[in-house]
This record gives structure tokens, C-alpha cells and sequence, in this order.
């Protein structure tokens, strides 16, 4: 009887697996009752690797290539069985393929606003999103902590748990760069570094190499993105504050001009805004200038002349162009020419 049960075994003689392209990052070699043919042959090919386990334990791990097994090529295995050293019978052991391929634009983003801490201005809330890619680096971390005994394991089966790797990292990512807010959201590829160097690994914990992430958008709170659109319009300039004034004005022109149409207010709005902080010193320069030049000459003007020059100045002050202060100062001077 055992002798028929002998015969009646199947025994493989060439393991392989011919990989699909439906992202399975991990496959069982189906052995139902079968054995292994001693002297078999297992090919692995360039974008795989395989791995011998045993009654739930790890053994050998095959790179690409052809493999004849035998004790020689399987030490592992032989010790776990107390092989001798040239066994003859086939033998039975669990094979798993990995995928090495690199699994391209895995997509990452937040849900919600986070909030991370930042030394210039404290706590931020900011949205992002881009992608990333990785491979399997080490099979046999990977199985006993991902993929385990399924017969196949799939890139969408990770992706929820990579994607909270991501997100539970952006904010240590941030504060252990060392780099301020503002230079991380002007420069996205320092970002991504940042995220990067920090998930590294925690990747490499469960197996997997990370090959290259990318941030392709980063949200800002409105006030921060103000800041960030005049710190980059700085830049333009560079240290050259005439120029940067004129950017300055050129910005907040547009909106003087609504205000004024409107019937005043905008324009000191637009001052607190920065961009109006630059158009109301030009102003009030050319203003001062026109003025210095005007009193010299105040001596022969008429009353009528005098009060048209104090309804422009009225005018001026109500719109936030000039301060009570300074139109009083010239208030005084103009009326100093009617004695």
C-alpha cells in the first residue's frame, strides 16, 4: 500500500512564476499534495525573488537566476530538516515569489487638514498630496510581517497601511528638517526630501525600499498663502527694495482703484495688507514733494486756490492716504498764506 501511495505522488521538477500585471507583490507556488523533485529546478526571474519556508520558518532566499535544489543550494532548509548531507527523497516546503518591480505613482494626500507646529508661526494646518513609489527589498521581512500565508498579496492590499506610514510621519517629517514652514511650501521637492529621509525606514521595517516621493500640491491657510505670495515676489526682486516698493504698488494698484471707485475704505484695506503700505509711502512721498514745492509758491495763491488744495488734502485724509496729523500740519501751513 505504501508502495502504491509512492507512486501515485506527483513531483515537481521546475518552480517558477510567471509574474501578471495585476500589482501582486507576493504568490504562493501551489503545492496542494505535491513534492518537491530533490535536484528540481527553480527559476527566478530578473524583477523576483523566492523563499523557502519551512513548517512556518523561514529558509533560503533565491535571487534571479536558475537553481538546481539541493542541499548545497538549500542550507537552511537542510538544517531545519536534519537533512543529511545528500538527501535523495523529494521533500515538502511552502515557496512564495516576490515581485521586485518597482510599484510606480502610489498615490498619498490628507483627508483633513493636519496641524503641525512651526518656530516662525506656530501652529500651521495645511493639506497635501502626491505620490510615491517602492519595491520589496527583503522577502522574508515582508512575509512575516505583511503578507504572511495568503496565496497572493496585492498592492491594494497595502496601500491603506502605507498611506497612514505617510500621514503619520508628515508632521515629524516637517519638525525634524529643521526647515521653516514657509520654505518647505515654496519648495516642494525640499518637502518631499523631508518625507523621504523620515519614511525611509519606517518602510524599511516591513520590508520595502522606498524608491521616490513627490508632494504635487501643497494647501495653505488664505492669510499664509498672502505671506507666501509676498515672500516669493521678494525673491523676484531680491534686495533691491526700490524695485520690491514697485511690485509693491503695481499689486495694490488695482484694488486702490476699485476702492476709490467704491467710494473709499479699500484703499486702507489694501495698506494692511502690505501691498497698500508700499503705495501709501509713494504717495505720500510725491504728496510731500508736490507740497514742499507748492508752499514755497503758496505766497501768491488766492483763497479759492487755498481751499481747493485743503478739499484735495480732505480727501486724501478720508481715504487713509494721509494721517490727521499730517493733514492738519499742512492745513496750518496753508492757512498761515490768508494772513
Amino acid at each position: 500500500m505504501a508502495l502504491m501511495d509512492f507512486i501515485r505522488k506527483q513531483f515537481i521538477d521546475i518552480i517558477q512564476w510567471t509574474e501578471d500585471a495585476d500589482g501582486t507583490l507576493a504568490w504562493r507556488f501551489p503545492m496542494a499534495d505535491m513534492e518537491i523533485q530533490n535536484g528540481g529546478s527553480l527559476t527566478v526571474r530578473a524583477s523576483q525573488l523566492a523563499l523557502f519556508v519551512n513548517e512556518g520558518q523561514v529558509a533560503d532566499v533565491f535571487g534571479p537566476g536558475t537553481h538546481k535544489l539541493t542541499t548545497q543550494t538549500l542550507p537552511l532548509l537542510t538544517y531545519l530538516k536534519n537533512w543529511d548531507k545528500l538527501f535523495e527523497s523529494p521533500f515538502k516546503s511552502d515557496v512564495y515569489f516576490f515581485s521586485t518591480r518597482q510599484q510606480m505613482d502610489q498615490k498619498w494626500g490628507t483627508p483633513q487638514p493636519i496641524t503641525i507646529r512651526d518656530k516662525d508661526f506656530g501652529a500651521v494646518r495645511l493639506r497635501a498630496f502626491g505620490n510615491y513609489s517602492f519595491r520589496i527589498a527583503s522577502p522574508a521581512l515582508f512575509h512575516t510581517e505583511i503578507s504572511g500565508t495568503r496565496d497572493t498579496y496585492g498592492v491594494a492590499d497595502l496601500d491603506g497601511q502605507l498611506r497612514g506610514l505617510v500621514l503619520q510621519n508628515i508632521s515629524t517629517a516637517i519638525a525634524s528638517s529643521g526647515i521653516p514652514f514657509l520654505d518647505l511650501a515654496a519648495n516642494q521637492q525640499v518637502f518631499a526630501q523631508a518625507l523621504t529621509t523620515q519614511l525611509a525606514p519606517e518602510f524599511a521595517k516591513i520590508g520595502l525600499q522606498l524608491d521616490g516621493m513627490t508632494v504635487q500640491n501643497l494647501s495653505l491657510p488664505e492669510d499664509l498663502q498672502k505671506i507666501l505670495d509676498q515672500k516669493i515676489g521678494m525673491g523676484m526682486v531680491g534686495n533691491d527694495m526700490g524695485k520690491f516698493m514697485q511690485y509693491q504698488t503695481a499689486q495694490a494698484i488695482p484694488r486702490f482703484a476699485e476702492g476709490a471707485g467704491a467710494g473709499g475704505g479699500i484703499a486702507g484695506d489694501a495698506m494692511g495688507l502690505g501691498a497698500g503700505v508700499a503705495l501709501g509711502q509713494v504717495l505720500a512721498q510725491n504728496l510731500s514733494a508736490g507740497l514742499q514745492g507748492g508752499a514755497a509758491a503758496a505766497v501768491g495763491m488766492k483763497p479759492e486756490e487755498v481751499m481747493a488744495t485743503l478739499e484735495k488734502l480732505g480727501d486724501l485724509k478720508n481715504k487713509g492716504i494721509l494721517t490727521q496729523e499730517e493733514f492738519d500740519s499742512k492745513k496750518a501751513e496753508l492757512l498761515k498764506k490768508l494772513v
